[in-house]
Parts: structure tokens; sequence; C-alpha cells
């Protein structure tokens, strides 16, 4: 999985990007909220995690912008400041969850992992089909299908996001732990792995390659 951090202090940036990392999760670091949006734009996250006080920004003005790159993504604003006015107006504004800090690194994880949970916990319901993420099932009009591993995160990731064009790399960076170390096809080889086991048996499409751009998720064709 996947976290930005969008923090102004470098030292808390790599501070929690180093707690995240030794859970395995992917991080990448942003100073402000310019960079933040860019980050937003080019890949797709699991969980963002912001300052309420950035140097270009502050308060609401944060989670509306991310949101508008990515409207689904849960968003834990941290903050140093002891105010429940300013807690109260983060979850008002679309925060997920609020951080005092400086907190524990136990704490800080547990909240994260948390929250990870209860997005990726809902059950993805699309007519007929049913993807349920815990416990790696995809289910079509009663009959549970074989799809596992790779290919399962790559269809789940992209039924997550399925009102977008997710390119092989955003893929690379969301599901692969070291996508630097894989070829692109690896990508390729899942998707044709879901149309062989799922698609083609049961004569529907649940994704479509878009030229040049990468993949969208498409079931039901409208």
């Amino acid at each position: 999985m996947r976290v930005l951090i969008i923090e102004n202090d470098e030292k808390l940036n790599r501070a929690l990007s180093e707690i995240l990392n030794m859970k395995k999760y992917q991080t990448d670091i942003a100073e402000n909220l310019k960079d933040g949006k860019y980050y937003v734009s080019i890949r797709n996250y699991d969980l963002v995690v912001a300052n309420w006080t950035l140097s270009d920004t502050s308060g609401a003005d944060i989670i509306n912008a991310i949101k508008e790159k990515s409207p689904k993504v849960p968003i834990i604003i941290i903050s140093s400041q002891d105010s429940a006015d300013i807690e109260i107006k983060a979850l008002n504004s679309g925060a997920d969850d609020y951080i005092k800090q400086p907190c524990l690194p136990e704490i800080f994880i547990a909240r994260v992992e948390a929250r990870l949970r209860s997005w990726g916990s809902n059950l993805i319901e699309i007519g007929d089909l049913i993807i349920n993420p815990d416990e790696e099932k995809i289910i079509y009009k009663g009959q549970e299908i074989e799809v596992k591993g790779k290919p399962f995160e790559v269809l789940t990731h992209l039924a997550k996001h399925r009102d977008q064009i997710v390119s092989k790399e955003q893929l690379l960076d969301a599901i692969w732990e070291e996508p630097e170390l894989v070829t692109p096809n690896v990508i390729e080889v899942a998707i044709n792995q879901i149309r062989q086991k799922m698609d083609k048996p049961l004569g529907i499409a649940t994704i479509e390659t878009v030229r040049r751009r990468g993949y969208r998720f498409c079931y039901p064709k409208e």
C-alpha cells in the first residue's frame, strides 16, 4: 500500500515515512500542498497524511484540494495544535481522522492501520459482481471466481478507482512493494489472467485497455 505524507517539517516528514516503511508501506513525501497535489494527480494512494498547517495553505483547503484530485482517498490530518475546534473543523471538512502530534509511533501506526482496514474492508458491489478485498474473494451471481494474488489486487485497485484511467506505472506503485525491480509487462500478465479466468468464462468484460494511457474498470458496460 502507498501513503502520501504532506508535511512542512522535514524531520517529522522523514520520521513518519520511516515508521510506515518499517511496516512495509510505500511512502512519498511532499513539503507543501502544491507538491502534494502533483503526487495525487500522478499516483493512486491508499491514504494521505497531511498537516493542518502547510507553508502554502492551511485548513479545509488542504482537504478540498486532495479530494478534488482523488475523491475517494482517506485523509488523516495531523497537527501540533491541541485544539478541539481544529479537530472538529478537520473532520467536518472531510478528514477521516485527526492525530495530535507528537504521538507515539505505535499510536500513529495503529490509527493508520485502523483507517486502512476501515476503507479496505468495504465490499465492492457492482451489479452482480462482488469483490471482497479482505477475504480475497470474487463472487459473480453467487459463484466464486478463482482470481488470486496480483491479478486480484489489480482488479480490486481498478474497481476502487473505477471512475479513473489508471496507468501501468500507477498500478505498479500501488501494488508491487518494489516497483522499480519489475517490468511493466507484469501488469499485462495480471490483466490477461483476469480476462482468461474470469471475463472469458463468464462472458463479461471488467477491464478495458485505454491506448497509451492505461486501464479502466468497465463493468458493467453501459
